[in-house]
């Protein structure tokens, strides 16, 4: 007997968001890139939000 898995609608959802966020995030670093400061804040909130959004998948499938 073969077990599948079903993605749940939190998982689609979750990952969404933060699929929004990293892509937020990268605009932030693309329009701020004479700002280091806010250029390096912005690669954060999308390396945070996209790690985050692979995670919450994996989770709540």
């Amino acid at each position: 007997m073969v077990a599948t898995g079903e993605q749940s609608d939190k998982a689609t959802g979750l990952g969404f968001v933060f699929g929004t966020l990293a892509v937020a995030g990268a605009v932030v670093m693309y329009v701020a890139a004479s700002e280091q400061v806010f250029a390096g804040w912005g690669f954060a909130l999308a390396v945070l939000a996209g790690s985050l959004a692979i995670a919450a998948i994996h989770v709540f499938s």
